[in-house]
């Protein structure tokens, strides 16, 4: 009787709660304490069941432990990585000079023709090039422009220009230098001065102004654009115009707006460096330049389907 009203006092539960404080590596000590109630009858199923939730509790106690510290170990480095600072920034990106990346050779070349082309139509038959190259390097170049025609089996006018283009900006050149025309008339031989380049949109464009002789002063403006059709098929438009300050008779020139060319050409690229053709080109004479070309028996338009080749080296 004495030790029934002993083990009163002792309910289960209490025990149970001990058994989840304690550490994980500490069961066998809870189960000593409590050996000695255990041989009272009414303490042996209750000091039974201590062990499996001490156990249970214990096992989650060392996972959720050992969990912490693997994330805390992740997201703390052993060894901190101190800020880069302003000079580790600068070292690290330093400032390059223009050009600086550039591995190319000092010296490149490139010579284009644009347009080698022919035509037969009820005005004749006849040929006619365009053609201009570059030497030098990626600043200062030397310049090579020439275009010409041949109709009837005779060479007619042709013009070559030698200019030096200094590069004032990543998409244009000044240019400056000589041209010298050719043809059925005297040689004439003018200073020129101008710009070219990459226009927005990627409109190629030229602007030139040739001083001396007869006419004292003319302006030759060109632009065109390629459109790609597919990667190799490029269709290609064109537009050319020359204003002269006064005329030349000889050559057929005359003051004030003289003569436009609009071309449209087709090209397939075999391949990059060569391309064939065909195109129609329409070019018309306006005021005392067209009265020159009437008074010769000559026509002030004309319109022509052409084919040709385009190639580069």
């Amino acid at each position: 009787m004495g030790h029934a009203s002993h083990a009163t006092p002792h309910p289960v539960d209490p025990h149970a709660g001990h058994a989840m404080e304690a550490p994980a590596g500490e069961p066998a000590h809870s189960h000593d304490a409590h050996a000695g109630h255990a041989m009272h009858g009414a303490h042996a199923p209750a000091t039974a069941a201590v062990p499996s939730d001490a156990g249970t509790h214990g096992a989650h106690g060392a996972h959720d432990e050992h969990a912490g510290h693997g994330a805390a170990a992740m997201q703390a480095p052993r060894e901190p990585i101190p800020e880069p600072t302003a000079a580790d920034l600068a070292a690290a990106f330093p400032t390059l000079a223009p050009h600086a990346m550039e591995h190319a050779p000092g010296f490149n070349s490139l010579v284009l023709f644009d347009h080698m082309e022919a035509w037969d139509n009820a005005h004749g038959s006849g040929q006619s090039w365009a053609a201009k190259g570059w030497f030098g390097g990626d600043i200062d170049r030397l310049w090579l422009r020439s275009e010409g025609q041949r109709s009837e089996g005779r060479l007619g006018g042709w013009s070559l220009d030698a200019l030096y283009g200094h590069a004032i900006s990543p998409w244009w050149d000044a240019v400056g230098g000589v041209r010298h025309d050719g043809g059925d008339a005297a040689g004439l031989t003018r200073a020129a001065i101008g710009v070219q380049g990459l226009a927005p949109y990627k409109f190629e464009f030229a602007a030139t102004a040739y001083l001396g002789g007869p006419r004292r002063a003319e302006l030759a403006v060109e632009a065109e654009y390629s459109l790609l059709l597919s990667n190799r098929l490029i269709l290609q438009p064109s537009l050319a115009a020359s204003l002269a300050a006064d005329s030349d008779p000889h050559r057929g020139v005359g003051s004030g707006l003289g003569h436009v060319e609009a071309g449209l050409r087709l090209r397939y690229e075999i391949t990059r460096r060569f391309a064939p053709y065909v195109g129609f080109v329409h070019e018309r004479r306006f005021g005392r330049t067209a009265g020159l070309h009437r008074d010769a028996g000559e026509s002030p338009c004309d319109s022509r389907w052409v084919a040709g080749v385009r190639f580069w080296f």
